[in-house]
């Protein structure tokens, strides 16, 4: 049997240590190719049905075809790395793992009809392990809590989940792992966390290769990265947790309100925006539909720091001036021609836009989900698509300044309380 240390690689030792206590209910593994991730899990799989001789597993993947040459194989390489391939009988349909002195079991089942996952059965003990490998190809949340619901009974339990982003970040596997959920751990790596002696020269020449050759690809395929669809808009999206310390270290804040009409909400938000880094950082947002001004004034008063002003949709002059009169510093944004297409440039060619998708989740969707329009040929128009995007328009209203040509650079604090 080998040393853990020569399997398991420095940037999973913490994560081992924190599966070790149960420390997660759940463990998501995103990365890219060569990020030994599925490895990892196989040998955590195996690690404790070892310790554990009551414990067995169930491995799921998509399409059930795809058992026998990926997972399946997997967990054989991790019993053979840790020198207990001969404790185990493997049977071929179904695919079956079963521990000879113990009776314990690693069941590899596909997901085509996830309620099938109510028959499985355990003559000894219960899944103590659950792992969705290449998560994104499920159809959603809903297939992967159906099969959890099933399978995980009897006793505590680890649900593992792995899988290489999708490039768009709207895909429902890159919007669920931007969301802070209890019990739920994600990690990331890529294969550069690993050592390189592990992938071979041949691997590491050929991602090399695909870097200098085609960068954008090289981001998706090998460092996981969502890097969007060729009608994406914002290349340049990030989703991640926002600390309440790293909003206390900001120091200037501008606030957009889209109004809305009908049964349109109103839309506001509240960012921080980094001119000499090119950074925006939206850290709030209220977004309701039919509220009274005096409602909606009380709500926008609550999320604004001392001094600090609106900019309004100019659309609804009476709306601005009630707002006005109950103490909120609102101005009329000035918009005109060309305004949208200058004012998605201007958000497109920032270097980050930082959302906590758990803080803005309407922002969230709306920047994830934005694209250009497409004409009857289903080529791109170079417009916009006009729809669910409140936040977006509000974001655009608050940076007006900066979008109609101010130079970033001679930027003010001043600026936002005037």
């Amino acid at each position: 049997m080998r040393r853990l240390s020569e399997l398991i690689a420095p940037a999973y030792a913490a994560v081992h240590d924190d599966i070790r206590r149960m420390g997660h209910a759940e463990y998501w593994f995103r990365g890219g190719r060569g990020s030994g991730k599925s490895s990892f899990i196989a040998l955590e799989i195996v690690l404790g049905l070892l310790r554990e001789d009551t414990a067995n597993a169930a491995v799921y993947r998509k399409v059930g075809a795809t058992l026998r040459e990926s997972v399946f194989e997997q967990m054989v390489w991790a019993l053979e790395a840790l020198g207990v391939a001969g404790e185990f009988e493997r049977r071929a349909q179904p695919p079956e793992l079963i521990r000879v002195s113990t009776g314990q079991r690693v069941l590899f089942r596909g997901a085509d009809n996830p309620e099938k996952s109510k028959s499985l059965k355990l003559a000894r003990g219960w899944f103590k392990y659950l792992w969705f490998e290449e998560l994104n190809e499920f159809s959603g949340m809903e297939d992967v809590r159906t099969i959890k619901a099933s399978v995980l009974r009897g006793g505590p339990s680890i649900a593992f989940a792995s899988y290489n982003p999708p490039a768009r970040p709207s895909s429902w596997v890159n919007e669920e792992a931007a969301r802070r959920v209890p019990g739920r751990m994600v990690h990331a790596s890529t294969y550069l966390d690993l050592p390189r002696e592990w992938l071979g020269e041949a691997f590491v020449r050929e991602a090399e290769m695909l870097r200098d050759e085609n960068e954008r690809a090289y981001r998706h395929m090998y460092l996981g990265e969502a890097v969007g669809g060729e009608a994406q808009v914002f290349e340049n999206l990030c989703l991640r947790a926002i600390s309440a310390e790293e909003i206390a270290a900001m120091d200037a804040f501008f606030c957009g309100l889209d109004f809305g009409f009908a049964n349109d909400p109103d839309a506001f938000v509240r960012m921080h925006f980094d001119p000499a880094r090119k950074t925006l950082t939206i850290v709030d947002e209220f977004v309701r539909a039919r509220l009274s001004a005096e409602e909606l004034a009380r709500e926008v008063l609550a999320r604004m720091g001392p001094g600090e002003r609106v900019v309004c949709d100019s659309a609804e002059p009476r709306t601005l001036q009630a707002l006005r009169e109950t103490g909120v510093r609102a101005e009329a944004a000035r918009k005109g021609a060309g305004s949208v297409q200058r004012g998605m440039r201007f958000l497109r060619e920032l270097r980050q836009i930082l959302i906590d998708p758990d803080r803005c989740p309407v922002a969230a969707r709306e920047f994830a989900r934005c694209e250009f329009e497409r004409g009857r040929d289903g080529r791109l128009t170079g417009g916009y698509v006009d729809a669910d995007n409140h936040v977006i328009d509000a974001v655009r209203y608050a940076l007006e300044r900066f979008s109609r040509g101010r130079d970033a650079h001679t930027f003010r604090r001043e600026d936002v309380f005037l």
